[in-house]
């Protein structure tokens, strides 16, 4: 999880890009400032720069400065690229070279000074080598784009996140797996609608999130793999005339190919979208999981016990413990998916190739990577720390009629009733219980006879909730060898040890 740590651990760099101006100040500050100097990046074309405010809405590095090390990487790839097709000298490669790497130095140090003037990482990062290196750094952008650039960058980005994302869901299925493999034969009611449906075990219902985080682990390595194709050399939107090699700064970078179409290539976000629409539906698990914690672990239910680390006290009942971790976990798709709409929106009936809207497309990921890495973190850990609480799910087991599916079974498989009489007398015989009182293990031969006289005696010990998880050997189910069986398999299937 180094990749994934790293940004929500470490506090963002210090930066004068951005003034923290009012709306008032910022028109005000717009109006007086007719004499603003011509862009260094662009402004051979115009007589005269932009408003202040229009620097203020252009600039992008107070966010894509996340992007410093992939865009450092992605320059040096293309400075050797450019040496090797001859188009700049080994001389000029090298200082290249040496001047990224003091600037990735820098920026570590958090001694870099990143401008809003220069709008973005990259023309920061330019900018920068110009002073270290001089002449040399005037030829870095040759044959390519800040549209292939940025799209470089952006999917290198992405694809250390999800990389690191996997590691994360890894670790979160082997804290599910080891506490389902402790809990295997841990009796439970299991639930539809809230209420008590059959009895299971502890092991079996974590085992179901397992397979939900194998899902999620598909739907991020699916984005990898179609994102892995490598932008850089597509230029502007239609490739360049410089005999430049795409192949090897492809290669070089770790896709699997340059893309095929320079425009799409600069046009692309699908693997924005894809990341975004595979963190919402992770996040809806998470979210899922952390109501049920929070509904375990109440005083009405007591399954659980969280540990101090992932729970609150309230600032006036000194007997309160609130599982505020999972409350939180359990809000975060709310930004994820608002992140995820607000880029489809962004992109909607955008003409190709490339258009300033598509700045926006980083905040919703960055975000979205952050609430997704703190909301995996803290579910991981309140399993890692949660104690189940077997007295409380047993003294449950005693409601709600739990082995009335296996009476039906036992109707069906003995007496040879089709289905749906059996379920009539089975309802009949839990309507009688309740009447008087009692459980179905605790009713009479004579009860369940005057029901269903052709009900023999081998049944009582089938009304058991130990009897009924114990039948339960399909494959799947919630027998406690079966629950043990899938535990391997789930080990070997996602290569958790």
């Amino acid at each position: 999880m180094r990749f994934l740590a790293e940004y929500l651990m470490k506090a963002a760099y210090k930066t004068n890009c951005i003034s923290n101006l009012s709306v008032c100040d910022m028109v005000k500050k717009n109006k007086t400032s007719p004499d603003n100097a011509k862009s260094s990046i662009w402004g051979g074309r115009f007589s005269s720069g932009p408003s202040q405010l229009m620097k203020d809405i252009n600039a992008s590095i107070k966010f894509d400065r996340r992007l410093y090390r992939q865009d450092i990487a992605g320059s040096k790839v293309h400075a050797s690229m450019l040496a090797t097709s001859k188009i700049i000298s080994d001389a000029d490669c090298k200082a290249i070279h040496q001047g990224l790497d003091q600037i990735a130095s820098e920026i570590e140090a958090g001694s870099f000074i990143f401008s809003g003037a220069l709008e973005d990482i990259h023309m920061n990062v330019e900018s920068r080598l110009a002073e270290l290196i001089g002449e040399p750094a005037l030829r870095l952008h040759t044959a390519r784009s800040r549209n292939d650039q940025v799209a470089t960058d952006f999917k290198l980005w992405v694809r250390d996140l999800l990389d690191s994302i996997d590691e994360a869901l890894a670790d979160m299925q082997a804290a599910l797996l080891n506490k389902a493999e402790t809990h295997a034969d841990l009796l439970m009611p299991g639930l539809t609608h809230l209420q008590t449906a059959q009895p299971i075990t502890f092991g079996f219902h974590l085992m179901a999130y397992v397979e939900m985080l194998g899902r999620d682990r598909g739907r991020f390595a699916d984005t990898r793999s179609r994102l892995n194709e490598s932008p850089l050399g597509a230029a502007a939107l239609a490739g360049t005339s410089f005999p430049i090699d795409r192949h090897m700064t492809a290669s070089a970078l770790g896709f699997d190919r340059p893309t095929a179409n320079a425009m799409d290539a600069v046009s692309d976000r699908d693997f924005a979208l894809e990341f975004l629409a595979a963190a919402a539906i992770c996040s809806i698990h998470l979210s899922r999981f952390a109501e049920e914690l929070v509904i375990w672990s109440s005083d009405q239910f007591g399954f659980i016990t969280l540990s101090d680390a992932y729970t609150t006290g309230s600032s006036i009942m000194p007997q309160k413990r609130n599982p505020d971790a999972a409350e939180l976990v359990r809000a975060k798709p709310g930004r994820i998916i608002g992140s995820l709409n607000g880029l489809l929106i962004v992109l909607k009936g955008l003409p190709l190739a490339y258009g300033k809207d598509m700045q926006e497309d980083k905040e919703g990921v960055f975000d979205a990577a952050d609430t997704l890495g703190v909301a995996l973190a803290a579910t991981t850990g309140m399993i890692r720390d949660m104690t189940p609480q077997p007295d409380a799910m047993l003294e449950a087991l005693k409601t709600g009629f739990p082995t009335a599916t296996d009476l039906a079974d036992y109707m069906v498989c003995q007496l040879g009733m089709p289905f749906r009489e059996a379920h009539n007398s089975s309802g009949a015989i839990v309507a009688a219980a309740a009447s008087k009182g009692l459980e179905l293990e605790d009713m009479s031969l004579k009860d369940l006879k005057d029901i269903e006289p052709r009900i023999k005696p081998d049944v009582v010990g089938l009304l058991s909730v130990s009897g009924s998880v114990a039948a339960r050997t399909s494959f799947g189910g919630t027998a406690p060898n079966e629950v043990r069986a899938r535990i391997a398999d789930a080990r070997q299937r996602f290569a958790i040890g």
